[in-house]
């Protein structure tokens, strides 16, 4: 696979190229990319960004003015998205809604599409997986309405669904209480209520004790739903018909982070024809990826053989250790045998036989020393 890949783990990554400034006014914007994360991405960015004009390419970074941010953002186990942050009056607004990425090792086409009548639509793989307008999805401006500041809920508003039944009463002989006092206990002839203070009696189990009572619960006949606080117009809410027009988109980019490098970007299209796009998408993307999710298949499934023989392996060699060392115990008690009780006394009697005999040896040697 041709492309741009990441290289150093750790590490910003600044690369643009610049075309003639164009404008999205009453048209269409196209912003379409493939990128690849076959190293497994835990934490960075693949997404790309639309510069203006004014951009400087030699000093880009991640403070540098842009448009356009869009593309997969992948941060630890869950926080997988992807981004579509989009300039508007000096600040960049985030989407409201969540669009889950994907996170395999397979190479993914990501489109986003944002239309003059203030719409847009994102796609993965070229098939949509959000869609709606500018101004629900983005906090652009206020909202259209708000709540009545006057409103207020009434006093008598019922939200209860179900209420305790008022005619329920306890029986008569229902027991509440779960220990009762000794009834044959009796206060001791020698207590002293000045010097003990006032007798109890020892407490038993109730053998009549139901639990606490509580009424039934029945429908409320009086439940009027939640009260739900009207809304009014907002005064300060004011449409308007130029969000996301953007007058000199000149620069495509990728300014980005990532922890672990290996990501693979590629086919960068920036257009305003929404079915050229899906078309250059399946003629590029879309050609490769049944034949790469199959390599990737076939590679994923060499790799678990390998590691399962590299385990049996392993297990085997531990085996045979263990066989060894047990083997050599058992030959070193072989070899080393408990002394039974008589063989001392023999041998001690063998050493003394053995000493006289030395004495006699040099008793016999210092003789003739002495004759030479």
């Amino acid at each position: 696979m041709v492309g741009l890949q990441t290289s150093e783990d750790a590490k910003f990554y600044a690369l643009s190229t610049r075309f003639k400034p164009f404008s999205n006014e009453n048209e269409t914007l196209v912003v379409q990319f493939s990128v690849k994360h076959e190293q497994g991405i835990d934490c960075g960015g693949g997404y790309v960004k639309l510069f203006p004009a004014t951009l400087n390419q030699e000093d880009m970074h991640s403070e540098s003015e842009y448009y356009i941010m869009f593309g997969p953002d992948i941060c630890g186990f869950g926080n997988n998205k992807v981004q579509v942050i989009l300039h508007y009056q000096g600040k960049y607004h985030e989407n409201n809604k969540t669009i889950k990425c994907r996170i395999n090792k397979d190479t993914h086409l990501y489109t986003l599409i944002i239309r003059p009548n203030a719409t847009y639509e994102v796609k993965i793989d070229n098939q949509q997986v959000a869609t709606g307008e500018l101004e629900d999805d983005w906090q652009f401006l206020p909202p259209r309405k708000i709540k009545d500041p006057y409103a207020r809920k009434p006093r008598k508003w019922d939200e209860r669904p179900q209420i305790e039944d008022p005619e329920d009463k306890k029986p008569e002989d229902w027991e509440d209480f779960e220990y009762i006092p000794d009834p044959e206990a009796k206060k001791p002839d020698d207590w002293n209520e000045a010097m003990d203070g006032e007798w109890e009696g020892p407490l038993i189990p109730n053998l009549k004790y139901k639990g606490q009572w509580k009424p039934r619960i029945i429908d409320n006949p009086n439940y009027q739903g939640e009260w739900i606080h009207p809304e009014i117009d907002n005064p300060k809410y004011k449409p308007d018909p130029t969000i996301c027009h953007y007058y000199n988109i000149s620069v495509l980019g990728l300014d980005l982070w990532q922890v672990k490098s290996g990501s693979i970007f590629d086919n960068f299209l920036h257009t305003n024809d929404e079915e050229f796009a899906e078309e250059v998408g399946n003629k590029t993307w879309g050609i490769r990826k049944d034949i790469e999710k199959q390599w990737r298949e076939l590679y994923e499934e060499m790799e678990k053989r390998k590691q399962e023989e590299e385990a049996k392996k392993r297990k085997e060699e531990e085996e045979e250790r263990e066989d060894d060392i047990w083997g050599l115990e058992k030959e070193e008690n072989e070899e080393d045998p408990e002394e039974e009780p008589g063989n001392s006394d023999r041998q001690v009697q063998e050493d003394n036989e053995e000493r006289g005999l030395l004495g006699e040896n040099e008793e016999v040697r210092v003789d003739q020393k002495d004759e030479l």
